[in-house]
């Protein structure tokens, strides 16, 4: 995989477009959260993510569904629990991820931010594949836009403090970290 800079678009994996993003204001990108998703909750390998960030969620097939079908939602990148990663929005363009969010004095981090999320819950383990793409991930946008540092990669629950607890206590932010300094 590679991104593309003048597209914003990694090529060599799958793109999945959604309509749930807008223009980044100022083009700035300083910060990479990282959230989990599944649908229906904890369960894994359904599709249903790529359906709801394309607002296609079948609302019939699950209670759940039918709660969230009225969100317009997306994250630039989502990582499977066998490590496959979807594009959704061009990294150029500003997903709709965090929601009310807050970093180092500013607000609306979708603003300046890209969105990954990781197939789990805040209490079941990640993959190792899901470890392996994240780096693999990380490390290319970390190349790619100077303004990220491994300082900038955050959780959705440091952004949106007691609204949001993804990734939550399942995922091992130092085993990231020590990958990511393994270049």
């Amino acid at each position: 995989m590679q991104l593309d800079p003048s597209t914003g678009w990694f090529q060599g994996i799958p793109h999945c477009p959604s309509p749930n993003f807008n223009a980044r204001p100022g083009g700035e990108i300083s910060l990479l959260v990282v959230h989990n998703i599944s649908l229906p909750p904890g369960q894994f390998g359904t599709g249903k993510v790529q359906a709801f960030f394309q607002n296609r969620l079948p609302v019939h097939e699950h209670p759940f569904f039918a709660e969230i079908a009225s969100l317009q939602v997306s994250a630039h990148f989502f990582i499977e629990r066998d490590g496959g990663l979807t594009q959704f929005v061009s990294c150029l363009d500003r997903a709709w991820h965090a929601g009310v969010s807050w970093f180092e004095g500013r607000d609306n981090c979708n603003d300046f931010s890209l969105g990954v999320e990781l197939e789990g819950t805040d209490d079941q383990p990640y993959t190792d594949a899901q470890y392996a793409r994240l780096v693999e991930l990380a490390r290319q946008l970390l190349d790619a836009y100077p303004a990220l540092s491994t300082q900038r990669i955050r959780g959705h629950s440091d952004i949106a403090p007691g609204r949001k607890t993804d990734p939550g206590a399942a995922f091992d932010w130092s085993r990231l970290h020590a990958e990511l300094k393994e270049r």
